[in-house]
């Protein structure tokens, strides 16, 4: 599904190199489970976002769903990410002038999902996440748990391939972040979406089929669990 080779992303920062991720090769399969771990400042969230085609490597060769992302201009990577990839930003990412309702309808305006579908579809994720009391709230008046459920239901809404997710129960109490670890079991075993998750929690990793341990940009280990 996924296949990363020699990725490496720096930048310039006067004279010097700041290397963020170094030569980085990496291959996933469809089906997978991935939990990315590794100190702060190792690389995770330039490592998923690459992935997730919205930040680009300096060097090295991307290929996702037989497609090299490397060679592709920006609207292509762009309809690629839509048709397959579901993303769950630690900072929400929500459009503060939509409502909750309006945010997790958003994917499926872009797939061209007729009306009726995209309201039984939205009122199913309203009702799974328990968030029907706020559709009509914008993200400003929701605390940052419901920011991330909402975020969280705007990812698996179109039923994405793959599921990106960087400290996806960061802003959770820890009853709402196992019930989304347990969804994302759900989804992963029971109907193979891929899923790539960033975490500093050794108990939502645990959730996964493998784990991949960053250091200083590196790769330091790869454990199946």
């Amino acid at each position: 599904m996924l296949s990363l080779q020699h990725i490496s992303k720096y930048f310039q920062a006067g004279g010097n190199k700041n290397i963020v991720l170094n030569d980085i090769s990496l291959e996933i399969e469809e089906g997978e489970f991935v939990s990315i771990m590794g100190p702060s400042g190792s690389g995770k969230s330039t490592l998923l976002n690459i992935i997730g085609m919205l930040d680009e490597p300096s060097e090295g060769f991307h290929y996702f769903m037989g497609q090299a992302v490397h060679q592709l201009k920006e609207k292509q990577r762009s309809s690629l990410y839509k048709q397959y990839i579901g993303f769950v930003f630690q900072a929400y990412h929500l459009i503060d002038e939509l409502t909750v309702y309006e945010n997790i309808e958003t994917p499926l305006i872009y797939q061209d999902i007729k009306g009726a579908e995209r309201k039984a579809l939205v009122a199913d994720m309203l009702d799974r996440f328990q968030i029907v009391g706020k559709k009509d709230l914008f993200p400003a008046q929701l605390s940052g748990g419901q920011q991330q459920l909402v975020g969280i239901a705007r990812a698996l809404i179109a039923q994405p391939r793959l599921i990106l997710a960087d400290e996806p129960t960061g802003n959770l109490n820890s009853k709402q972040g196992e019930e989304i670890m347990e969804i994302f079991q759900k989804l992963n075993k029971d109907h193979g979406v891929t899923i790539i998750q960033v975490t500093h929690s050794e108990k939502n990793a645990a959730y996964g089929s493998k784990i991949i341990e960053l250091l200083d940009g590196k790769i330091a280990s790869s454990t199946k669990l």
